[in-house]
């Protein structure tokens, strides 16, 4: 049968960045499968691929943008294709992000920049315009993916832990903002998750990147059933991001710090008992991917 254009009109228009891969695909399969029509944005041109991708997950259209959301002519182009569709977006999945590992002192500058442009900027740009228009529109609906990174500083990834910390503390305080016009705001918080964050951000060799990882597919739930009810946030993914969470915030910055460096380290990661102990038990530094 023939998609009709009242057959797209009624289904609800979600937004979802950093989609050609890792948890955003996985948010973006969610949201055609709840028979969403979803615009999936990602820097690479991987992200051509994902109508494929989700051709099965349900009837809703995917819609592919290549844009790069580290500048604000990338999040412009962005907000332009979102708004021909001359409907209103319902719900956006603001998941685009980059890590950067190592010592400070020792990484490329720009690299760090980058990060910050993308993580924290381009967010701050896209979630200005998208829920100015919601709260015009008194409805809608944002996710952040931050992470359980964002509870403690991150020796040896310092500029992601602190734009992880940001992105918690900004969408808890727009949450308050807009909570009025029946808008609602929701931080995603995974922990390792098996995507290729950790070969990105050059992250192999350390004990964090030799631990065990959630599935993607899980933490996307996770954080879209967050999403639909309404709630502040979601540590995702398995009990242990809970412990650890909840454990980083009682804990002094000093002692999380210290603990998070063994994890992060260059070079830390070991391949036998006592380390991959050390993994499960000790890593209370997430990261989504």
């Amino acid at each position: 049968m023939t998609e009709t254009s009242t057959d797209r009109d009624r289904r609800p228009l979600a937004l979802v960045t950093g989609a050609s891969s890792g948890i955003g695909l996985e948010l973006a399969r969610e949201f055609v499968a709840h028979d969403f029509d979803v615009i999936v944005a990602a820097e690479d041109d991987g992200i051509t691929r994902v109508p494929g991708l989700l051709r099965d997950d349900g009837p809703g259209s995917v819609i592919p943008v290549q844009a790069d959301l580290a500048t604000s002519a990338g999040v412009d182009a962005l907000l332009a294709r979102a708004r021909a569709e001359a409907r209103p977006l319902q719900a956006v999945a603001i998941n685009a992000g980059v890590g950067v590992a190592g010592p400070f002192v020792e990484t490329d500058l720009q690299a760090h920049l980058g990060l910050v442009a993308l993580n924290v900027t381009g967010a701050v740009q896209l979630a200005h315009e998208v829920l100015a228009e919601m709260v015009q529109q008194r409805d809608g609906a944002v996710l952040f993916t931050s992470s359980i990174a964002a509870t403690m500083p991150g020796p040896y990834q310092a500029t992601y832990n602190a734009s992880k910390s940001f992105l918690l503390s900004f969408a808890e305080a727009l949450r308050v903002e807009v909570a009025e016009a029946g808008v609602t705001v929701t931080a995603l918080m995974p922990g390792p998750t098996d995507t290729n964050f950790f070969e990105r951000a050059g992250l192999e060799d350390t004990k964090l990147g030799q631990s065990k990882k959630d599935d993607p597919r899980g933490v996307a739930q996770d954080g879209f059933a967050a999403l639909m009810d309404g709630k502040d946030h979601v540590v995702a993914g398995s009990f242990k991001n809970k412990v650890q969470a909840t454990a980083a915030r009682v804990m002094p910055d000093e002692t999380t710090a210290k603990v998070h460096a063994k994890m992060s380290e260059p070079g830390s990661g070991d391949t036998d008992a006592d380390a991959d102990r050390d993994a499960d038990v000790s890593s209370s530094s997430g990261r989504p991917g």
